[in-house]
């Protein structure tokens, strides 16, 4: 059994049970670059499912081993080469969220072509599918306080992110392998996400909130649900605090199969929750072919498919209700469809979603 499920998973060590339970449970795994027999193992367990390998465009860590290292350099290489971003009074510019993560002059062209040249060499003869590419930033995120030597703000590090992206993109494909990036915001910018993804699929990682207490508002939501469309892989994590016992996973997995009918990936987890196997039942459910587009009624978003219903309420403020067909059920412990029976009215409260099955 295999469903929608994306493996976020750059954490902790891993374990070969975790490894095995993700063969079974996830149709895309992103792990950390060293993770090179997991790697493998899942590719032999599962050739269709799409295995990436994590690398930061943005940062150097200081406490990274070389053959350990999650950023495309070392922090000593960027050192030795000067790559490492200053500010105007020469001091070295370290994340206030990350402590031991220092942002890197990915403005300097010389950064841009060794950062390419290691990460093929690096993936080209491994079972990696291709890099997921993290802080692919839209504004000031870690407290850069710019202007920096070199760049004077968002605007200009997003430009230069633009340009090597593409670098990126290009040369992954020419060892075979594609490029996912983390697209940070993407609804703010008209075409933003169409072109960081083209070579290979996007992942958002706010996508409908920012963090547990914050989700989206329903216009918000409206404007992320197009990176479903793709082009390539679309990879979607919905905040839920990590809890277990949030309405969030469902939620947003409601949405990911109103908008994008089952397509891409789809995970929830709380902030920086990267070092565990999160799912749910309904994770494995298929709900088959979509019969029809998604439409809005009486405030829930829904959509028929051949094996069931998925609805889903946007708006942060008030409800709605569903009508279903009789004898339709919530997803088994398996995803299968033979979980709870549903009742024919359904009310959904808001950010709340559902899916219901036919038996």
């Amino acid at each position: 059994m295999s469903g929608v499920g994306a493996w976020v998973r750059y954490g902790d060590p891993l374990g070969r049970e975790e490894v095995d339970f993700a063969a079974r449970h996830y149709r895309v795994a992103i792990l950390q670059p060293w993770e090179t027999q997991a790697a493998e193992r899942l590719k032999q367990e599962r050739p269709d499912m799409t295995v990436l390998a994590y690398r930061c465009l943005s940062s150097a860590r200081d406490f990274e081993p070389p053959q350990r290292c999650a950023s495309g350099l070392t922090f000593d290489e960027l050192r030795q080469r000067d790559w490492l971003a200053r500010r105007r009074d020469g001091s070295l510019v370290e994340w206030s969220s990350y402590p031991g993560h220092f942002q890197a002059r990915v403005w300097d062209p010389g950064y841009r072509v060794r950062w390419v040249e290691q990460v093929c060499e690096d993936i080209a003869d491994t079972a990696f599918d291709g890099v997921m590419s993290d802080n692919d930033v839209f504004e000031d995120y870690y407290d850069l306080d710019l202007p920096l030597e070199g760049v004077e703000d968002a605007a200009s590090l997003r430009r230069v992110l633009d340009g090597f992206v593409e670098q990126v993109g290009w040369g992954l494909a020419g060892v075979g392998k594609i490029l996912v990036p983390n697209i940070a915001e993407a609804r703010r910018e008209p075409g933003r996400w169409e072109y960081h993804a083209s070579w290979g699929g996007g992942f958002d990682e706010c996508w409908l909130g920012w963090g547990e207490a914050t989700l989206f508002d329903e216009p918000t939501s409206l404007a992320q649900v197009h990176e479903l469309d793709g082009p390539g892989l679309s990879v979607v994590r919905t905040p839920d605090g990590g809890g277990g016992g949030s309405p969030h996973p469902l939620y947003g997995l409601a949405a990911f199969w109103v908008f994008g009918a089952g397509e891409g990936a789809y995970t929830a987890t709380g902030h920086d929750d990267y070092s565990r196997t999160p799912w749910f039942p309904a994770l494995d459910a298929d709900l088959g072919a979509p019969l029809e587009a998604p439409h809005r009624q009486a405030g829930v978003w829904v959509r028929e498919f051949e094996g069931g219903t998925a609805a889903v309420v946007l708006d942060p403020d008030r409800g709605g209700e569903l009508d279903l067909a009789p004898g339709m059920v919530c997803p088994g412990p398996q995803g299968r469809p033979d979980g709870e029976l549903l009742p024919r009215r359904v009310a959904l409260a808001p950010h709340h979603g559902l899916l219901a099955l036919r038996p």
